[in-house]
């Protein structure tokens, strides 16, 4: 990800300030179902789009739009307290390998900060439990590529801006689809929060570490910093490192879903 638009490709990764500008054809309504409709007036179908839903924002990344053709769409559902809902739904074709979209729902830092309150930046030897809790369900009409993942983003100091380059992002996958597969390399098997991982790490314009769930799942209630520390502990991260962003969304590489979040949250501390 970066500016309000970028996200990674497994494959490749560019900043958003060049990605920002990719268009996408209209008519994009015709493709969501009666339930998407019906939150249409909440929708927000523009690349990169953006929409407040308290201390979190809703961003319709389309970072990697220019790798092939399609759309997609994101809308609000409800906020009860640190609790929302909401959906994102998408078609894409195009290069196999490559991330066209991620949709997501964006706590703290995103190439900038767009609301207070976050409770980030922390420090990672703090140990600052970060609980995120996510109910969803991914419905395919078109069979593709994609994933559902978290997204955090670590930086070597804590006044970052939209000039600051992260230092790692760490991705956890809790499902996959086709042939989705995070950049870089498998280093080994691990188990957290009583499920087994595949951690792989790989290297862009910053340091990639994603765990990738064995079996996949539709409802999760994690402390992130869990897997943080695991980090921590291999020397792949340092302890003095700071969690600036925590993001929650699906990569679509290619074909045409819909993601219903039915509750989020994500509380720091």
């Amino acid at each position: 990800m970066a500016a309000p638009g970028r996200h990674r490709s497994s494959r490749k990764r560019f900043l958003a300030a060049t990605l920002a500008a990719a268009a996408i054809g209209g008519g994009a309504f015709f493709g969501l179902d009666a339930s998407s409709r019906s939150a249409r007036a909440a929708d927000g179908c523009a690349p990169n789009e953006s929409t407040p839903m308290g201390k979190y924002w809703l961003n319709n990344n389309t970072w990697g739009a220019d790798t092939g053709s399609g759309w997609s769409c994101t809308w609000s559902a409800y906020q009860s307290g640190n609790t929302i809902g909401w959906g994102t739904a998408y078609e894409w074709s195009g290069a196999p390998e490559s991330v066209k979209s991620y949709a997501s729902s964006v706590l703290g830092w995103h190439w900038g900060w767009k609301s207070g309150a976050t409770g980030l930046p922390v420090r990672l030897d703090a140990k600052t439990p970060v609980r995120a809790k996510w109910t969803y369900k991914v419905k395919e009409t078109k069979a593709g590529a994609y994933n559902v993942a978290y997204d955090l983003w670590l930086h070597d100091r804590a006044d970052t801006d939209w000039r600051s380059r992260p230092k790692h992002e760490v991705m956890v996958w809790l499902a996959k689809g086709g042939a989705a597969a995070p950049l870089g390399t498998r280093q080994q098997r691990v188990k957290i929060a009583g499920a087994y991982w595949d951690l792989y790490s790989g290297k862009t314009g910053w340091n990639v570490h994603s765990f990738v769930r064995v079996g996949n799942t539709t409802s999760s209630d994690l402390d992130l910093n869990e897997f943080l520390q695991a980090l921590v502990r291999r020397g792949a991260v340092a302890k003095t490192d700071y969690l600036s962003g925590v993001e929650a969304g699906t990569e679509a590489f290619t074909g045409k879903a819909q993601l219903d979040t039915t509750a989020y949250s994500a509380d720091i501390g």
